[in-house]
């Protein structure tokens, strides 16, 4: 256990550390979703779309 806790300080780094990851991993995740979510709404568009016209 004092391993993984002298892992997760790092030296009296690990504030920073872990810090950087969160912010990396928020800005990432951030950067991913609005592509995916766009391309659902427009599929889902053209679905509506082909429903109206009939094809």
């Amino acid at each position: 256990m004092s391993n993984l806790s002298e892992f997760i300080a790092m030296g009296g780094h690990g504030v920073y550390v872990w810090s950087a990851y969160g912010i990396t991993a928020t800005v990432l995740i951030l950067l991913f979703l609005p592509p995916v979510l766009g391309k659902r709404q427009l599929v889902q568009a053209e679905a509506r779309r082909r429903r109206r016209e009939g094809l």
